[in-house]
């Protein structure tokens, strides 16, 4: 009997042992132990001429986590803003560089969307989206016509507190060929037949290094319970990092990995968009109520190997977004080519911002990453029925070109911050022509929520007979001060790349000092070389006297923030070619 008390008093000691073994395993493990570097890609690999086309692997099924809360603080409810561009640095940076902007350097939603908004909302509503409009009668300040516009305010009856993003399944698609080895203030493919003086910060700052530190500064908000993965491409692409869990992967060890990244070969966008697709695997299918498929793609948007017709990124991306993937475009440097994106940023749930420093990216982030990847709003349509008016013209949605006289189409709305009252980016901005007399306006306003369900709303508003300058608010007077300085930009900028070769002189590629030299590759329809800056004497006087204009509402309305237009302004309006 002794001995069986004894038996089982060892067998307890060495049960309780193994015990408290596997309780210091686990709580290794939770301390970190578990993290793996999963980084698959030697930085020799991308340096190969042949090179090695990684295949994807086929990471594991994981556990579902329990959903990490990520509601942002407050009991105010959330803006609403249109997808596309969220921002014009590249117009304004290659203006400031002595740069001729390309016309899709500026689009109406960027612009507005560095601006807040009163959206004349003035009553609450428990609805996802339901819009506000205000109206305005005002004349052209150069020819004085009478002008008729009305605002869509872009409002959301969701608190603060209830929004929160889904979990994340994320690739970041990133461009490491050699052009974004060049510096952020150059254009690359100026070497071919341009001579180029470059101070020696921007000799020493590339495009590639600005890329890295821009990954590295958006990994910081990602959570245990999102997946991460990522791809590289130049001429070809290759597999970086598997998607898997945050929280299973030595995020520190990954960070080194992308630092350690360099910039060689051609450009093969596709290339790059297919792999970064394949990576998704099974979780393609993964329940959306729970997880957001995004990837971020990052590139200088010069491409010059494979397929780089419009319907090869474009098409993988369309049918990328009714798969419930979307994209972010994050475009590098000032050569950038924005006519690239301007297609792309038109496929639902896709957005794009511009980069031209590490900072400014980090900043970015830090203010609007869970908006930036939750979309809450598909396929907008704004139907106007009324007799005497019709649209003539939208501002401020990337499919502003598909609107017609009576419908309206905005394909995704993302959240938006919003500041003592005003939304930023929030607003809309229908330009109307007037057919008969002064009536009635029927708006009816459908959409779907990120689930797929449908709603809508009606409204009917009374434009009543008013003299120039008639605004409703400070929002929709912002929205036509903003929208008239980007027409007059555009016009510009098409008008002085049309009259480039006979408007100022060239010299010939054969020279006395270089003899005769082989003629430089042709470039894509993509890639882009500089245009000096100029503004032709007839835009000087104009650009002067719309400066004018603009600091006058600029101080009617009471927004200093307007100022950094006034700059470009007086810039153009002065400007004196070296």
């Amino acid at each position: 009997m002794k001995k069986v008390k004894a038996s089982a008093r060892l067998t307890y000691l060495v049960a309780s042992l193994f015990l408290v073994l596997a309780l210091l395993f686990t709580s290794s493990c939770a301390d970190g132990g578990r993290t793996t570097d999963d980084w698959q890609l030697n930085p020799n690999e991308t340096e190969s001429e042949s090179g090695r086309n990684w295949l994807p692997g086929s990471p594991a099924p994981m556990p579902t986590p329990t959903p990490a809360p990520m509601a942002l603080p407050g009991q105010a409810t959330i803006g609403l803003a249109t997808g596309g561009a969220k921002d014009i640095n590249n117009f304004r940076e290659n203006i400031t560089n002595g740069y001729l902007p390309l016309p899709t350097d500026i689009t109406y939603e960027g612009l507005f969307y560095d601006y807040y908004f009163d959206t004349g909302q003035s009553d609450e509503c428990n609805k996802l989206f339901y819009p506000s409009y205000t109206y305005a009668v005002t004349t052209d300040p150069f020819s004085g016509e009478v002008e008729y516009y009305l605002s869509v305010g872009l409002n959301s009856g969701m608190k603060e507190s209830d929004f929160q993003r889904k979990k994340l399944n994320l690739v970041i698609v990133l461009d490491i060929s050699g052009s974004m080895d060049s510096g952020f203030n150059e254009y690359y493919y100026d070497r071919f037949g341009k001579k180029v003086q470059l101070s020696r910060e921007e000799r020493t700052t590339s495009k590639i290094e600005v890329a890295k530190e821009a990954v590295a500064a958006l990994l910081d908000h990602l959570t245990a319970d999102d997946r991460f993965g990522m791809v590289l491409f130049n001429d070809q692409a290759y597999l970086a990092k598997p998607l898997a869990l945050v929280g299973d992967t030595d995020m520190e060890a990954i960070k080194g990995h992308i630092m350690e990244i360099r910039a060689n070969h051609g450009t093969n966008l596709a290339s790059g968009m297919q792999l970064g697709t394949e990576l998704f695997g099974e979780y393609a299918d993964i329940d959306q109520s729970e997880y957001e498929n995004r990837i971020i793609f990052l590139t200088d948007a010069m491409p010059n190997t494979g397929d780089i017709g419009e319907e090869s990124l474009l098409g993988m991306t369309d049918k990328n977004a009714t798969n419930h993937i979307y994209t972010t475009f994050i475009g590098i440097g000032v050569d950038f080519n924005t006519e690239l994106v301007e297609y792309i940023t038109k496929i639902r749930g896709a957005n794009y911002y511009s980069v031209h420093s590490p900072g400014q990216f980090s900043k970015r982030m830090d203010d609007e990453f869970e908006y930036m990847v939750t979309p809450l709003v598909f396929n907008l349509r704004l139907r106007l029925e009324a007799e005497g008016w019709e649209i003539e013209k939208v501002y401020g949605s990337p499919e502003a070109d598909e609107a017609t006289g009576e419908l309206m189409k905005v394909n995704t709305l993302f959240p938006s911050e919003k500041e003592e009252g005003q939304t930023r980016g929030g607003l809309i901005l229908l330009k109307l022509k007037k057919l008969a007399g002064d009536g009635s306006l029927r708006l009816e306003v459908t959409y779907e929520d990120r689930n797929g369900n449908e709603d809508s709303s009606e409204s009917t508003i009374l434009l009543a007979d008013k003299e120039p300058e008639f605004f409703e608010n400070t929002g929709i007077r912002k929205g036509i001060i903003l929208a008239r300085y980007a027409d007059l930009a555009k016009n510009w900028i098409i008008d002085e790349q049309e009259h480039a070769h006979f408007s100022r002189p060239w010299e010939p590629s054969v020279d006395r000092e270089d003899g005769i030299i082989a003629p430089p590759p042709m470039l894509s329809k993509w890639e882009r070389q500089s245009l000096p800056l100029t503004v032709s004497p007839g835009y000087q006087e104009l650009f002067k006297e719309f400066s004018t204009y603009f600091a006058s509402e600029m101080t009617t309305i009471g927004d200093d923030t307007l100022e950094q237009e006034l700059d470009i302004l007086d810039i153009l309006g002065g400007y004196v070619a070296n």
